[in-house]
């Protein structure tokens, strides 16, 4: 019952990511705005000093207040904020004295601000020395790389943010920035944040070497009881880097195994995805597709994978499906709709010229659901309401 319900909760969540996925890092967390990109959106940017301020009262409904003194303006729409000016907020931010925070602005009827963020010389010469929106993507992330895992965590946190927001033609075209020998250190490292390793798994896919691989797959193979944040990205590295061998490693350490942890599985599913979409023929569209079928012996998976496998129009399992359909394990609302779709798809893979004749697996498909429409009509007409191509 966990499992699949972690089926379902990772199924929602593909679909919800499946509209950023050709925008964003493929195995990066939720992408966020970072600081640099707030900054370019604020009408006003300073750099002040915490001075005093008054605790909130409850009792006299009093929110409290905190005054700065303005030490440097980055930017200032509104050309009134000048170094040694105050700026009062009407709420209380405990503090002390000579502390130094960076405040964004927006413009209404006058400047609102947002929350103050502390900073560090440091942390803010990196913020305001960030190159702009308007600077070619490969540019910025040239920037950005010099500053992952740095030691000032709000730098870190936010250089690996813009790695995070980047898209994947962009990643790899500063594939030669990339400190390999510290990508190593920081997937060994406990101690480096675990949503980070992803991206530092597809890195060392991009720019690594032999020695690399063989350290992933070590990493991959080890011993796992519980899920492992990254591991999908460590694994689209390592098949980056081996190919077809590594398609094999994987197919029998991850998909084959009766024994292995549901999210392990899951993990080598979106590394097929990633390769499918990414990949550039490293592993050829037919062998990634064996692959993926090998998980159709999952049935808590069944759905998902029905779904790659439509997607990918892989009519060879059409057959299959239809023994499938309804048996222990497969007999569950969502794997008999994703079945439908899968058919619903097959049957809209047709030449559009309509003087054609239609193709053996357009036939297949229109014989699969008329039989189904028969047997199981409640559950066909549910698919067919939210069906979609999505090829």
């Amino acid at each position: 019952m966990f499992r699949r319900t972690l089926s379902i909760c990772l199924g929602l969540a593909l679909l919800a990511a499946g509209a950023m996925v050709s925008l964003a890092c493929p195995f990066c967390s939720a992408p966020s705005l970072t600081l640099c990109e707030q900054l370019n959106m604020s009408d006003a940017a300073v750099l002040v000093q915490w001075e005093s301020g008054l605790p909130a009262d409850r009792e006299k409904a009093f929110l409290g207040s905190t005054d700065y003194t303005v030490l440097k303006v980055v930017h200032d729409s509104s050309g009134a904020l000048k170094p040694g000016g105050t700026v009062h907020l009407d709420r209380y931010r405990a503090s002390k004295a000579g502390d130094m925070f960076l405040l964004l602005g927006t413009k209404t009827t006058e400047l609102e601000w947002g929350s103050p963020l502390e900073v560090t010389d440091t942390s803010f010469n990196y913020i305001t020395q960030a190159p702009s929106k308007e600077v070619p993507a490969t540019e910025r992330l040239a920037y950005f790389v010099k500053f992952l895992e740095f030691s000032d965590q709000i730098v870190a946190d936010d250089a690996y943010g813009e790695f995070a927001n980047a898209q994947y033609k962009d990643i790899v075209a500063v594939k030669d920035k990339f400190p390999r020998e510290k990508l190593r250190e920081w997937l060994a490292n406990p101690q480096t944040v675990p949503s980070r390793l992803g991206l530092y798994g597809l890195m060392t896919g991009l720019s690594g070497t032999e020695a690399d691989a063989e350290y992933l797959k070590g990493r991959l193979l080890e011993p796992v009881e519980g899920f492992r944040l990254g591991i999908d990205g460590m694994m689209g590295g390592y098949l980056l880097l081996v190919g077809e061998k590594g398609l094999e490693v994987l197919e029998d350490a991850k998909l084959r195994s009766k024994t292995v942890p549901f999210s392990e599985t899951y993990a080598t599913m979106q590394a097929l995805r990633f390769m499918w979409t990414y990949g550039d023929e490293r592993i050829s569209k037919d062998r990634l597709r064996q692959s993926m079928r090998i998980i159709l012996d999952r049935p808590e998976l069944a759905d998902l994978v029905i779904v790659d496998l439509g997607r990918w129009q892989d009519w060879s399992v059409a057959d299959r499906l239809m023994e499938l359909y309804g048996t222990a394990g497969y007999d569950i609302p969502s794997t008999k709709r994703a079945i439908v779709r899968f058919y619903l798809t097959m049957e809209a893979a047709k030449p559009k010229d309509a003087k054609e004749p239609f193709p053996e697996h357009v036939v297949a498909a229109q014989k699969h659901l008329k039989t189904l429409r028969e047997k199981d009509p409640e559950t066909v007409k549910a698919a067919e309401e939210f069906f979609f191509l999505n090829f």
